[in-house]
């Protein structure tokens, strides 16, 4: 059983994006889309490959947001802005194309088409829901809600529900979840040696199997949020 989103077509909200677009741009892993305080000129629509969306604290550590994928939306916080300058970094970690829009030309069509207009606020209000959710995880729950959390959010993105748990399929470092998490690196090590003992996870290859998914929400008090919400996009 399949749980990963973005397959199949865009939604309407993006067809009418996508007939906005300047051009389509290739994108290379280890590249930037933007980098946090460049001037923002444009917008984008991941159409193959992925992207990470992540901040920069004053120390220099990494604070992963977003792990995004085909049809997601990047880049839209600089909207209806004075100067607007990017707040996040976008770093591509796999190969893929991307469709750039103009943000003079987007706002435009916004004032010429309300109903592309109140699709994308729609959209937005959904965005800021999950963002909520994940602070109220990393902030409500400590060190170990954070990677609990982040854990089953990469289920709910990535997952695939076979006989002995739910595989995960894109492969993660140590390094990885702790910049979702924002923690240090050691303490994540940590929390995963104690898990795999419990046998709630394995891990081959960097590629995470979750054997016991209820404990993990038990150990946060899940509040089974909609997928749509509860996941690392």
């Amino acid at each position: 059983m399949e749980m990963t989103k973005g397959e199949g077509n865009p939604p309407y909200e993006l067809e009418e994006l996508l007939q906005v677009a300047d051009r389509n741009i290739e994108i290379k892993k280890g590249s930037y889309l933007f980098q946090e305080g460049q001037p923002a000129k444009e917008m984008y629509i991941i159409l193959s490959g992925k992207v990470q969306i992540s901040k920069m604290n004053a120390e220099g550590s990494e604070l992963c947001l977003r792990l995004c994928q085909r049809n997601d939306i990047v880049g839209e916080l600089t909207l209806f802005t004075q100067l607007p300058k990017y707040i996040f970094n976008a770093k591509v970690i796999e190969d893929g194309e991307v469709a750039a829009i103009r943000i003079p030309e987007l706002e435009a069509a916004f004032f010429k088409n309300s109903k592309l207009a109140y699709e994308f606020l729609k959209w937005m209000n959904d965005h800021i829901r999950r963002t909520m959710t994940k602070f109220r995880d990393l902030v409500l729950h400590g060190k170990k809600g954070a990677l609990y959390s982040t854990l089953i959010r990469l289920s709910n993105s990535y997952g695939i529900v076979k006989d002995d748990g739910i595989h995960i399929t894109i492969s993660l470092t140590n390094q990885d979840l702790a910049n979702f998490c924002g923690t240090a690196r050691e303490s994540v090590s940590r929390m995963l040696t104690e898990l795999r003992a419990k046998g709630i996870i394995s891990i081959t290859r960097k590629r995470f199997i979750i054997h016991d998914i209820h404990y993990l929400k038990d150990e946060i008090d899940c509040e089974n949020c909609p997928v749509e919400y509860c996941n690392i996009d």
